[in-house]
């Protein structure tokens, strides 16, 4: 009995590319031999997040899933936590528990420049020619779009190439055929094709249909393929991370991405010691020498978060960010009692979920009929909503 980790894949009608991923498994297994690793698929393959679960609870105490997702969206957001709720109540001798999917990390962008630099090595100036299309997998999810093109301007952010125009293979736009277009307009000596999706399958062999196209297109412009991230180290390594993380319950912090706290290409002199110093004291002198205005860093009395993620947002949520910050401001109180949105907040199926901090009090269904009694109660006078309680954090 001790620790294990399944690591969680899409799954793929295609043979292959499920082989391809457990290859990449196999390959993590060998870096923490420490660990029980195994795997399984959210759907299209076998075996499913179900089955791995209670296979690995039966000979582990401890079930770390760990989702190799570049980006967190339904998937990560829905069926992971949803999963776990049940395997919890099946197994309740078990721990369990979620990494986070690889995110937004200048480690992955480094990486992807690795995989286009060895499609097509070039020299500077002949980069400055060139224009790299970046392709995602596309989702229903903005907040998984829109961290992906924060990875596109990380790739770009110091690197040589004339301009990196993300795109998508479906759902979300603009599509393959759209960016590529507009690329050409720009007249580039070449194009570098970089798919953003670590294994192979059907969206690798409809993009290379789509840039085939484009070659017939515009064969003046020099064409070319880079791989997708597959088994790449920094990909292996940021798994480390993750599982590292759910491990040993740690969180990096917002700023793990900036220039200050990560060498990122043409940005390395940036970081840490000194300058990161002088940055800080100088924000602080220049912040505080503002002029006054209403939101000047007032000490608030509460934050209370309102999850209006996908789950929590069909159960009404959002009317009730509204309801709680009307109630607020009737009475006088919306200076010193602050109303967020948050995305997901882990308690999918129980939503809407509200926390109350620095009380570290948190309600579950709560909806907008319920605004006044949680403001004139807790928020006002200290005083616990006994029948929306979900839990309180010590």
């Amino acid at each position: 009995m001790g620790t294990a980790v399944l690591l969680l894949g899409h799954g793929s009608r295609q043979r292959e590319a499920n082989a391809e991923f457990e290859r990449f498994v196999a390959s993590f297994a060998e870096r923490r031999p420490e660990l029980d690793v195994a795997h399984s698929y959210v759907e299209l393959a076998s075996p499913s997040l179900a089955d791995g679960l209670a296979q690995l609870a039966a000979r582990a105490e401890r079930v770390v899933v760990l989702p190799v997702f570049l980006f967190a969206a339904g998937h990560v957001k829905n069926d992971v936590p949803l999963a776990l709720a049940a395997a919890r109540r099946r197994f309740p001798g078990v721990a369990f528990a979620s990494a986070r999917a690889l995110g937004v990390d200048p480690g992955l962008a480094s990486a992807v420049a690795e995989r286009i630099e060895s499609a097509h090595p070039l020299a500077p100036d002949a980069a400055a020619r060139t224009t790299v299309i970046l392709v995602g997998r596309g989702s229903s999810d903005p907040d998984a779009n829109g961290d992906f093109c924060k990875v596109a301007r990380l790739l770009a952010e110091g690197r040589p190439w004339a301009r990196v125009e993300p795109c998508f293979a479906g759902i979300a736009r603009p599509f393959f055929a759209e960016a590529a277009e507009r690329a050409a307009q720009a007249r580039p000596e070449r194009v570098i094709v970089a798919p953003y999706l670590l294994f192979a399958g059907r969206l690798i062999d409809k993009l290379g249909a789509d840039v085939e196209r484009f070659r017939q297109r515009y064969p003046w412009i020099d064409t070319v393929v880079a791989p997708h991230l597959g088994d790449h180290q920094r990909v292996l390594a940021l798994l480390d991370e993750r599982v590292d993380e759910a491990l040993h319950g740690a969180r990096p912090l917002p700023c793990d991405g900036c220039q200050y706290r990560v060498p990122l290409p043409a940005r390395a002199r940036e970081v840490g010691g000194v300058r990161a110093l002088l940055w800080s004291l100088r924000h602080e002198f220049t912040h505080s020498q503002a002029a006054p205005h209403l939101h000047a860093h007032r000490a608030l009395a509460k934050h209370v978060l309102v999850c209006t993620n996908v789950d929590c947002a069909e159960r009404g949520s959002v009317p009730l960010v509204e309801a709680l910050r009307d109630e607020l401001k009737d009475r006088g109180l919306d200076r010193t009692v602050r109303v967020t949105r948050t995305s997901c907040m882990g308690r999918c199926g129980e939503g809407p979920t509200v926390a109350v901090y620095p009380d570290g009090v948190w309600y579950r269904g709560v909806v907008a009929a319920d605004a006044a009694e949680l403001v004139s109660e807790h928020l006002s006078h200290d005083r616990l909503v006994a029948r929306l309680l979900d839990g309180v954090m010590q």
